[in-house]
């Protein structure tokens, strides 16, 4: 189930990387510059490191290809998701939590997951696990929201590992620090290093249950018709995701490895976009813009 931290139709502009390279971003973007700390991570963080590079366009692709894997997660978005219906309104959503998370001050992180949890508080229902035996679910449920924070955070460091430049303090310093993000959404004691999130996905694989609904899902991903450039490019995205997957992922998932060379392709698009958007993304150029305007404040006083 993704984070959704905005309702789409609040906001007539969405900033979108790759549908129009001029338009301005967002309100809540700029948004982001105003504030009175520097947030949960701030600059040099290993958080600002991955969140803020272009491997996130894979790593968010990938992310939601192993949320599917847990039955109760996929009977949610079965049940109550319009992915089918609104997929670039659920992008916007996600992208809104993931930045204002990563880059706004702490109480504008704090409001943006607590928006998350009132929204997936209706999110209820029941679910056949991989026993066959019925299970009540609730999106607010720890085990859900561990198992969503755990493949968002092993899908955006993985990514990165493959796609992405140093990260300050290495693979365990981003779990480390992104765990503030899963007790910001209600996950008590989330991981903290390589180790204990590999350990902890490796449990929940083994609760796996392919079903059609997980096909459907992947079937959606993998042609979800999005419009302009980002359609065009989306196919080298999604095979680079599925190549950066686990062969016993991928297995789950009923997908191939890509016969043609997805890693390197996806790391030559990649490599474009940068050139074409800019290393810093909007977000990150307003969290820096608030954190100067602080420090300027502090040297005047």
């Amino acid at each position: 189930m993704a984070k959704d931290g905005t309702d789409a139709a609040s906001d007539d502009r969405h900033w979108r990387p790759g549908a129009r390279p001029r338009r301005d971003p967002p309100a809540w973007t700029a948004a982001l510059a105003d504030g009175d700390d520097a947030g949960f991570f701030g600059p040099g963080s290993a958080v600002w490191a991955v969140n803020g590079a272009l491997p996130t366009l894979v790593a968010g692709i990938r992310a939601l290809l192993l949320q599917t894997l847990h039955p109760g997660a996929m009977a949610g978005v079965h049940d109550w998701s319009r992915y089918h219906e609104d997929p670039l309104g659920r992008l916007d959503g996600t992208v809104r939590w993931v930045a204002t998370t990563t880059f706004g001050d702490r109480r504008a992180a704090t409001a943006a997951s607590a928006f998350v949890s009132r929204l997936h508080e209706h999110v209820t229902g029941t679910y056949t696990d991989a026993r066959g035996e019925e299970k009540e679910y609730a999106a607010n449920d720890d085990e859900l929201l561990r198992w969503v924070h755990d493949a968002f955070t092993e899908a955006f460091v993985g990514s990165h590992l493959i796609w992405g430049g140093p990260i300050p303090g290495g693979a365990d310093a981003y779990v480390g620090e992104w765990a503030q993000a899963g007790r910001l959404m209600g996950v008590t004691d989330p991981p903290t290093s390589m180790r204990q999130l590999r350990a902890e996905m490796a449990s929940f694989t083994m609760k796996a249950k392919p079903d059609e609904r997980v096909a459907e899902a992947v079937r959606f991903l993998r042609r979800p018709r999005l419009p302009g450039i980002v359609g065009v490019v989306y196919p080298i995205l999604f095979g680079g995701a599925v190549a950066s997957l686990t062969a016993e992922q991928r297995r789950l998932l009923s997908l191939r490895k890509p016969w043609w060379p997805a890693i390197t392709l996806a790391r030559l698009l990649l490599a474009v976009a940068a050139r074409t958007l800019g290393a810093t993304s909007p977000s990150e150029r307003a969290a820096r813009a608030r954190i100067a305007r602080l420090e300027g404040v502090q040297e005047r006083s």
